[in-house]
């Protein structure tokens, strides 16, 4: 496909009343445009980390009432699923778009994560740049951002990631609607590229390789 960005229209989808409705229109309007990201940095992803990435447009199939309020495409280096590995997102909620290294609570082995990133808190904390965010939870889209975070804050993190079950640890950028719109697909493109370039140490970290 010819990728000519987002539009409103893509944004607007999360505004869509009904399960069926809101997924016909995720399907028409916005999973093409996260398989062509998918097949795009798929090669740039293994290139950065080392492991051959394979593509996971979310399908959302388990939900039979509420509708999806944010979408993406992860990057993981199993064919078969990426829930359970450290891996990439780039996705979409109405309000901004999201580029993410991501550790989610179905990862098994969060406490070893947890532990490198502890290990390596300084080097972390510093080259994380001021605008990028952190997340603790996927399925809500508020995020802290780095630059307002002691190395105490972020160690805080880290241990939350260790020792409870639950726990999830995001980090990237978070480009809001209307910056999104205004960027050119070649910007865009590069803006992702950057972000993966970033946040792509934080992955060897956490498969304890740097």
């Amino acid at each position: 496909m010819d990728f000519k960005g987002f539009s409103n229209e893509d944004f607007d989808v999360f505004k869509i009343d009904g399960l069926e409705a809101r997924m016909e229109a995720l399907k028409e309007k916005i999973r093409p445009k996260l398989e062509f990201l998918g097949h795009y940095f798929a090669p740039t992803l293994t290139a950065l980390t080392g492991d051959e990435m394979h593509v996971h447009v979310a399908k959302h199939a388990r939900r039979t009432i509420n509708p999806p309020k944010d979408t993406w495409v992860a990057f993981a280096d199993n064919p078969r699923g990426y829930k359970m590995l450290p891996h990439f997102q780039i996705g979409l909620w109405n309000t901004h778009l999201f580029i993410w290294f991501a550790v989610i609570y179905e990862a098994p082995q969060k406490q070893e994560i947890a532990a490198r990133f502890t290990k390596k808190i300084s080097k972390i904390y510093k080259e994380i740049p001021k605008e990028f965010v952190w997340s603790l939870d996927h399925t809500k889209p508020e995020s802290f951002l780095h630059g307002q975070l002691t190395k105490e804050d972020l160690l805080g993190m880290f241990d939350r990631l260790e020792n409870v079950k639950k726990a999830e640890i995001l980090c990237g950028l978070e480009i809001k609607r209307e910056d999104v719109l205004n960027l050119s697909s070649e910007d865009f493109l590069e803006q992702v590229e950057k972000v993966f370039n970033t946040v792509a140490p934080l992955y060897k970290i956490a498969l304890n390789r740097k």
